[in-house]
């Protein structure tokens, strides 16, 4: 006869005690969504083209293409117009590498500015970035990128031969505005070795504490940068 005082034992329910999917996680494999998005094959080619822009991400793109979709006579088709025009339009300048749509670019053309004075740069956005600060008159000359052995970029590869030739023609000066890279850093030495034959004056930009930086917040190589260019007042 049973006890009345001890519980009958528990029936475990193994097909309830199994864990339910989400609806919310179906379509998924190990955390990556297998489904494409609702639409044509022209807004999912917009969105990868979009997504390769410098600071645009797969979801950012999508957020930027559904702007376009939504104003395409105030957006879309003029944008699209000109990039056309751009595309067709855009020449690389023949002496210092800049963009523009006439070879020789507008720098290079204009009487104004001293052609005995010489900035160098790795890229066109470091060229329009100087020219937004208004802080120089000379002449430019690009690169084109900057030494690194990891990417196989070589002197071969950049527009060094170039400015060789430039500088034998009467530069007076030349201004290395190299940028605060290993990279950027080793190619300045290398051109700093390339001019010393020619003679010419060789400078380069100063690095140190920025205006209105305080000095708990920098690093100790910009520090050490900004002490080893201290100058009298």
């Amino acid at each position: 006869m049973a006890n009345p005082a001890v519980a009958p034992p528990r029936i475990f329910n193994c097909a309830r005690a199994q864990p339910k999917i989400r609806p919310s996680l179906k379509g998924r494999v190990k955390g990556v969504c297998v489904s494409s998005l609702p639409a044509g094959p022209e807004i999912e080619r917009l969105i990868q083209l979009l997504a390769k822009l410098p600071g645009l991400g797969p979801r950012s793109a999508r957020r930027a293409a559904l702007v376009l979709l939504k104003k395409r006579e105030a957006l879309l088709e003029p944008l699209g117009t000109a990039m056309r025009d751009a595309a067709a339009a855009i020449k690389t300048c023949e002496t210092c590498g800049n963009l523009d749509t006439v070879s020789p670019c507008s720098l290079c053309r204009d009487g104004r500015r001293d052609p005995h004075v010489l900035c160098v740069v790795e890229d066109v956005a470091d060229l329009w970035a100087l020219e937004r600060a208004g802080v120089f008159r000379g002449r430019y000359h690009v690169l084109g990128g900057a030494l690194s052995a990891l990417d196989g970029i070589t002197p071969e590869r950049l527009n060094t031969a170039s400015l060789i030739a430039r500088v034998d023609e009467g530069v007076d000066e030349v201004i290395l505005a190299m940028n605060a890279t290993v990279e950027g850093q080793t190619t300045a030495h290398y051109l700093m070795d390339a001019l010393t034959p020619s003679g010419v004056k060789v400078t380069r930009l100063a690095h140190g504490v920025p205006v209105g930086g305080e000095l708990d917040y920098l690093d100790e190589g910009t520090l050490s940068a900004a002490f080893r260019a201290r100058r009298p007042l």
